[in-house]
């Protein structure tokens, strides 16, 4: 089974799925952001661009998730923005042409939600300033300044599974998705602390620089 996790950038994609992964026997998570950033170290700055448009960025996310999961005996777990209805139907509609039991999530929220989400993310952006390293200005990241076209396009229902996330916590999240697909996670026994370490780490090594 492969678990397509869609919502807004800053959405709480990547948190539920490696809270999903965690807590599932044999679950991965599988990335395709990765698949994009290195298409953008092969081009020149000037023009990387968003890497949805490659065509070897579509291409190449069902290359790599239709072999993992030909493999895998496990769930994957993919959180991954898609707005496109065209390039949805080219990466999620073509596994599921491929044979592949996929079932698709997307995370909403309100857009103060999400922005308070986002604001979260400035002290890592504020050190990479401080470091000479890339980063956005203050309040212009690429995730605020696709939210509302992100908000507008995915709300509509060729991207359901719609979930509402506002008032839920990220196990939470995540326990939804599992028992909409039909899987059952072991519960979360981490401290407040611990959980709060988790997803530090997380956003750290996931936080992209635009």
């Amino acid at each position: 089974m492969l678990l397509w996790i869609n919502g807004p950038f800053g959405g709480g994609k990547t948190q539920t799925a490696h809270n999903l992964a965690r807590r599932l026997p044999g679950a991965v998570v599988c990335d395709p952001e990765h698949l994009g950033f290195g298409l953008h170290r092969m081009l020149p700055p000037a023009l990387r661009g968003d890497f949805q448009d490659l065509a070897a960025w579509r291409t190449g996310t069902v290359e790599m998730l239709d072999l993992a999961a030909r493999r895998h005996p496990g769930p994957l777990i993919v959180p991954m923005t898609v707005t496109d209805p065209a390039y949805f139907a080219e990466t999620v509609g073509r596994l599921r042409e491929l044979g592949h039991d996929v079932r698709h999530f997307t995370l909403l929220a309100d857009r103060a939600t999400v922005l308070r989400r986002l604001a979260e993310r400035e002290p890592v952006h504020h050190l990479r300033r401080l470091a000479r390293l890339p980063a956005p200005p203050h309040g212009q990241s690429f995730a605020v300044r696709r939210l509302d076209d992100c908000l507008h396009r995915l709300a509509d229902p060729a991207f359901a599974t719609h979930l509402r996330t506002d008032r839920l916590t990220v196990t939470q999240v995540a326990d939804r998705i599992a028992e909409l697909a039909g899987l059952r996670p072991a519960p979360d026994t981490d401290t407040v602390l611990r959980a709060t370490l988790r997803r530090a780490g997380v956003k750290i090594r996931h936080l992209r620089a635009g």
